[in-house]
């Protein structure tokens, strides 16, 4: 049995929540993915994992391996780098992730851009709105827009981004410009569901550290920013974005912005990795090539 090929087998099952996802990731069949589990449980003597016609799920026995099996895969793969030149000279792939429409706007020009310096550095960019767990995902670097709660990243900061009210025009042509949050409540809302949405509109209040809160009753809800401000632009309602989102449409005049007087602190935008030993060059290369031009971008 080759034990380092079945921990990996581990954490892809683990990580894939499946037998058959997983062994969609590794293009073999499902029943070799669980001979191979099988095999390792039985060298070890322990049962790793549940399986039910539903669900799958770690034993006790089983989380504590794969917190183990994960670090030792890290530090091998660590070892193959190393040996592979990469901490000697600026080679091989490179993981980055981002959000969907950031990404395209902003980190995907600054890749070319790299990738015309570095001939030897290959890029997989992966443009996902949802934050992908770095270790889990084998992810080197991530573009990360908000505050960070995950204390084992290593974070450069690289700017900063305006949460906007925004409405077409002739929304507020028909309806009546706010000059207050209360006001909000005479005007149909746009909200959106998801890992960046914003249900509870929080805005800053003059003379105090709390925020007003207002909770919008959705004319229109829907599944992306990027829908929401389409909507927006078709006088549906007012959207709650981050300034990006709205900019182009804002620059063109179909969308306003709405209470800017009242808009909360802009949130971080950051490059993060994570801690672990000597960087390789390749993530140095990049890191020291990428913060100073989206910093010029958020400025």
């Amino acid at each position: 049995m080759d034990r380092l090929e079945a921990m990996g087998l581990l954490i892809d099952v683990a990580d894939a929540g499946s037998f058959s996802a997983a062994a969609r990731r590794r293009g073999m069949p499902v029943t070799t993915v669980g001979r191979k589990i099988s095999d390792l449980e039985q060298a070890l003597g322990a049962t790793l994992l549940v399986r039910t016609t539903r669900k799958l799920s770690l034993t006790d026995a089983g989380t504590t391996y794969l917190a183990s099996a994960r670090r030792i895969i890290a530090d091998v793969e660590e070892a193959e780098r190393e040996a592979a030149g990469e901490f000697r000279t600026p080679k091989g792939e490179l993981v980055i992730t981002a959000p969907v429409q950031f990404g395209q706007l902003h980190v995907l020009p600054v890749v070319t851009d790299f990738l015309d310096l570095f001939s030897e550095i290959n890029v997989r960019l992966l443009l996902v709105d949802s934050n992908v767990q770095m270790l889990e995902g084998h992810v080197d670097m991530a573009v990360r827009i908000g505050h960070l709660a995950d204390s084992t990243m290593i974070a450069t900061t690289v700017g900063s981004m305006r949460i906007v009210l925004c409405a077409s025009p002739e929304l507020l042509a028909a309806h009546g410009t706010p000059e207050s949050v209360d006001a909000l409540a005479t005007l149909p809302s746009i909200t959106f569901e998801g890992p960046a949405s914003m249900a509870e509109w929080r805005f800053a209040a003059t003379g105090t550290k709390a925020p007003i809160v207002f909770r919008p009753t959705p004319r229109l809800s829907v599944t992306t920013a990027e829908a929401a401000i389409r909507a927006a632009m078709r006088h549906v309602g007012v959207a709650r974005v981050l300034h990006y989102q709205a900019a182009e449409a804002i620059d063109a005049g179909r969308l306003q912005l709405v209470l800017e007087a009242f808009e909360p602190d802009p949130v971080p935008v950051s490059l993060v990795h994570v801690a672990r030993g000597q960087m390789p060059l390749k993530m140095r290369r990049f890191l020291d090539f990428a913060a100073p031009r989206l910093r010029d971008v958020l400025r």
